[in-house]
Parts: C-alpha cells; sequence; structure tokens
C-alpha cells in the first residue's frame, strides 16, 4: 500500500492536487494561502500563488494592483515614488511635490541637480550669471535687485573702485573725502598702518594716524615738550607763540594752575601773582 502524502496543516491527500513546500513540508493551495499569503495594499485580498508578490518596504502588491495612484499607471519594473505611502510615478510626482525652475518654471527632476537660494530652485544650467548667461554652479555670485551675478560681472558693473588701488570694492570699505577705499588701502600717510576702526586726522588731505600728526605737525608744549594735538576737544594755553597743555600751565615756583587766572612771566617762566612780587 502506498504512502500517504498529505497536506501538513489540514492533513487531506494531496495526491493529483496543487501543492506548495515550506519549510519542507507540503500545503494544499488554500491552506498555504490562508496561512502565509500577504494582503494586498491595494486591494486587500491575498495574493496567491498563481500572483507575483511585489514589495516595497514591507507592504504587499499583486502585479495588477502595482500601480500610480495619481495617473494609474503600471509601476511593475518602472521608478517611482512614494508620498504619504502613496505610490506615484515620477511624472506624477514631479508634477505634484518637485520644486519648479524660478527661470523657465518647468518641474526639476527628482535626482537631477538644483540649486536653491532664498527659497527658490533653479535647474543647474538655468542658475546663470543675469550680465553674462553663463551657469553660475557652485562658484561664488552676488544677489542684486533680484537677479545673481558672477563675482568678475558684479564688480564689472556694480562694484566701486578702489582710489588707491583701482580695483574693486565687494565687500566693505572705508568713504574718506567722498571717496572709496578697500580697509586695507586706507592708511596713515606716514607710519602706513591701516586707519580703518581708529580716530584719525588730515593734512592738506592726507589722513594720518594721531600720533604721526602730533609727530609731525602738532605745537609742543612749553613745559613738558610733548606735542598738543588739539584733537577732541582738548585744550591748551597759548601766549605769545608760546603754548601749554592745560595741565601743564603752572607756575614755576609753586605749581599752582594758573588756567583762568592772572600771571606773570621772567624770560621763559610763568608765575602766579604772589610768587611774582619779587621780580
Amino acid at each position: 500500500m502506498a504512502e500517504r502524502y498529505d497536506c501538513h496543516y489540514c492533513k487531506e491527500s494531496l495526491y493529483g492536487k496543487k501543492y506548495v513546500l515550506r519549510d519542507e513540508n507540503p500545503y494544499c493551495v488554500k491552506c498555504y494561502e490562508s496561512l502565509y499569503s500577504n494582503t494586498c495594499e491595494e486591494c486587500k485580498k491575498p495574493i496567491g500563488c498563481n500572483s507575483r508578490d511585489l514589495s516595497y518596504k514591507d507592504r504587499h502588491w499583486h502585479d495588477d494592483c502595482f500601480h500610480c495612484f495619481k495617473c494609474h499607471r503600471s509601476l511593475v519594473d518602472k521608478p517611482f515614488s512614494t508620498k504619504d505611502e502613496q505610490l506615484l510615478c515620477t511624472e506624477c510626482y514631479s508634477n505634484e511635490y518637485s520644486s519648479k525652475c524660478f527661470e523657465c518654471k518647468k518641474t526639476i527632476m527628482p535626482g537631477s541637480r538644483k540649486m536653491e537660494h532664498k527659497g527658490n530652485s533653479w535647474h543647474e544650467t538655468c542658475f546663470t550669471c543675469q550680465r553674462c548667461q553663463q551657469p553660475i554652479g557652485t562658484k561664488s555670485f552676488i544677489p542684486k535687485d533680484n537677479n545673481n551675478y558672477c563675482v568678475p560681472c558684479y564688480e564689472k558693473q556694480f562694484a566701486l573702485q578702489c582710489v588707491h588701488c583701482k580695483k574693486p570694492i565687494t565687500t566693505g570699505g572705508v568713504t574718506y573725502h567722498d571717496q572709496p577705499w578697500h580697509k586695507d588701502c586706507f592708511l596713515c600717510t606716514g607710519c602706513k598702518q591701516q586707519l580703518s576702526g581708529q580716530r584719525f586726522t588730515s593734512r592738506d588731505d592726507f589722513p594720518y594716524c594721531l600720533n604721526c600728526f602730533c609727530n609731525l605737525y602738532a605745537k609742543k608744549c612749553t613745559a613738558c615738550t610733548t606735542p598738543i594735538s588739539g584733537l577732541g576737544g582738548s585744550k591748551y594755553i597759548s601766549f605769545e607763540e608760546r603754548q601749554w597743555h592745560n595741565d601743564c600751565f603752572n607756575c614755576k615756583k609753586c605749581l599752582v594752575s594758573l588756567v583762568g587766572r592772572g600771571f606773570l612771566t621772567e624770560r621763559d617762566d610763568i608765575l602766579c601773582p604772589d610768587c611774582g612780587k619779587d621780580i
């Protein structure tokens, strides 16, 4: 007597019937589908043995159910995208969700390179300099009046030229006598130190730092012999072609301040009235 060959689950004979092996155990088609078939995401029916099971991220579809949510075209063996767990062909996804090029207004297809700036997007070939019309790509650019310019074109068309070196000033800069200068070019006429960010003065339209100006042009205090700058509102005393710092204008003998008081002179010295009685 021949050995029986039965379904592992329902125990019915499989002789003359289709069956499926799973873990080396035979199952009739009905039992296999009820136990192990995946449910189609689209129609919610089991994906039987006679259907191809298409899967994506642990979700399953029949061949005929694997189509675009928008246009219903089959996605079998075709590229697709997903949005909110819905399958979309590349074209529908692009039309619905992809960025539109700010220049040509056409869709920027997924996977293609795009340029972004201030919330707008461009095809790489559409992101061009307003002046030379060449693609900017990853090079530096300068926006102006809703247009974008490569740096050389911006400098030619808009940038001020430094009075000293005649080269464009693209950032920062200093204005002196209504003329533009690079910070690195705006130097003291005397010591050649950079004047940007520090106090300076001028002589015959040439800029000087305070030290150079005082050493070159300021009068010297008769008492201490150091320069009297007279800058920033500092006060000094002048008498008969001689000058003193306010703090240096003191009686030679008793050192009392003579600012705002009467005084006497004895040759190069100044004296208060009390000390000058014996002159």
